[in-house]
């Protein structure tokens, strides 16, 4: 390597180590088109460009880094394939990616764990089974191991039952917070299962203290959630001019763990449409946009015709020629203003259930310090109250573009529930809509089993179970008939 191009790569690290990460993309280029044997380069080019949405682009930055005899070919074969699953879902290829890893490195954990997470998301229970124990024979004591084995275990199994033990036992020792919660998670989960309700629910208490603890104690600021709510509602006061331009996608929103999934793998069965899963494509653009949400009102066309674009692109791997796309994001009912400024045709389908379901749901479930709410019920149920609070405006504001559906209902009596989403979408009915968990697509959510079985209704009421712990949190219930 000259002493030009030497200076020049020097300059690249330093733009990548400093994120700024376009600037550090033009600077690799330029190194590479001086020497391209350079298989660090390569990698950390390819690393930027995942940074940057440039999926495809990445992947053959990671291939020049594999075919020049990068260092750690297991861990580029694994970057490739997260992108591969994750951001386009071409899911076999992934799992090549996956297998080639490890043939490289038998015992290399990642790639183990996220091919047992591969085999989740298609619905193949034995197959992830098979791969989080090859992982645990890795690494006997690795808690995300022995978590996801115990999250793919099925009710009143002798493996389930064996591995409640085993989960008490790793929780016997001083660990991280972050290992406390995912084993603590995953144990709640079986004892739930077998109807140990009372040790579920502690279970579940010390998982969320573990997390809450992670986040540095009180991570949920209920005063800042009010007022950004107040300034969404602000920002957006009346509603977008309609236009006659179609909408890139049917939006999907709601709580999390309110039949979201359920309702987009329906969909996701009519010949009309296809799943795009849950993309992050509208809350990155909202994170991008200084001074949201204010600055929506204020973009000129210009802007707003660049921010359609970044959505466009970003959905643009799971087009399908002549057919719809949904793009199922829970936390999207935060953006409804802006989804409409950019596409006023844009049709908004509005899941909801039971609160006191949906609260509990969302305690038993381990989620992201995203989500800090959710990991304390009282919290949970301010930042449900805010999230009604929302809705209930943009639903005076699109009366006629929001459909709200009840999954209570939907599990009882599905046909009326998803004639009337139907025709709200203009579309006709289709019977394989009711087949929803004979799909092969994958899911990338904590529902990626309950929609795999036929339809049922066990999950509502669930709170029952658990009214003693719901009232000490929560103080008085609700009436129920």
């Amino acid at each position: 390597m000259d002493r030009e191009t030497a200076e020049l790569l020097e300059r690249a690290a330093a733009l990548r180590r400093s994120g700024r990460v376009e600037q550090a993309i033009a600077a690799y280029q330029v190194v590479l088109e001086r020497d391209p044997d350079l298989p660090d380069s390569w990698y950390n080019l390819g690393w930027l460009q995942r940074q940057a949405r440039q999926y495809e682009a990445a992947l053959a930055s990671y291939a020049e880094a594999l075919g020049r005899g990068a260092r750690g070919p297991e861990e580029v074969h694994l970057n490739r394939a997260v992108i591969l699953s994750d951001q386009l879902a071409r899911h076999d290829e992934a799992e090549a990616e996956l297998r080639a890893a490890i043939a490289i490195r038998p015992d290399y954990l990642p790639a183990l764990l996220n091919l047992g997470n591969l085999h989740e998301d298609r619905g193949n229970r034995e197959a992830a089974q098979e791969a989080y124990r090859r992982a645990l024979d890795v690494a006997p004591d690795d808690a995300l191991a022995l978590s996801r084995l115990a999250g793919v275990a099925t009710q009143r199994s002798a493996e389930a039952e064996r591995l409640v033990e085993r989960l008490r036992a790793a929780l016997a020792v001083s660990r991280p917070v972050a290992e406390q919660a995912d084993l603590g998670f995953s144990l709640a989960r079986l004892l739930d299962l077998r109807g140990d309700y009372d040790a579920a629910f502690a279970a579940c208490e010390a998982a969320n203290r573990a997390s809450r603890e992670g986040l540095g104690g009180d991570a949920y600021d209920a005063a800042a959630q009010e007022r950004f709510v107040d300034r969404l509602i602000a920002a957006f006061p009346k509603p977008a001019a309609a236009t006659s331009d179609a909408s890139p996608a049917i939006f999907i929103v709601g709580m999390f763990r309110s039949g979201s999934t359920l309702v987009e793998q329906m969909l996701s069965r009519h010949p009309a449409l296809v799943s795009a899963g849950e993309l992050d494509l509208i809350p990155a653009l909202a994170s991008s946009i200084a001074g949201y949400p204010q600055a929506v009102a204020e973009a000129d066309e210009a802007t707003l015709s660049q921010w359609r674009r970044f959505y466009v692109d970003g959905i643009a791997p799971f087009a399908t020629a002549g057919l719809g796309i949904t793009d199922k994001r829970p936390d999207n009912f935060l953006h409804i203003g802006l989804i409409k400024t950019l596409f006023p045709g844009a049709k908004i389908v509005h899941t909801r259930r039971d609160r006191l379901d949906n609260l509990l749901s969302l305690h038993f479930l381990h989620l992201g310090p995203s989500m800090a709410y959710a990991l304390d019920l009282a919290d949970s149920a301010h930042w449900y109250g805010q999230y009604e609070r929302l809705m209930a405006h943009w639903k005076r504001l699109y009366p006629d573009d929001i459909f709200d559906l009840d999954y209570d209902v939907l599990v009882r009596e599905p046909r009326p529930m998803l004639g009337g989403l139907l025709a709200f979408l203009g579309m006709d009915w289709d019977e394989s809509m009711l087949d929803f968990h004979q799909g092969s697509a994958a899911v990338k959510t904590a529902s990626v089993w309950q929609v795999r079985e036929p339809l049922h209704a066990r999950s509502s009421g669930r709170w029952r179970h658990y009214e003693r712990q719901l009232r000490q949190a929560l103080g008085a219930l609700p009436e129920r008939g």
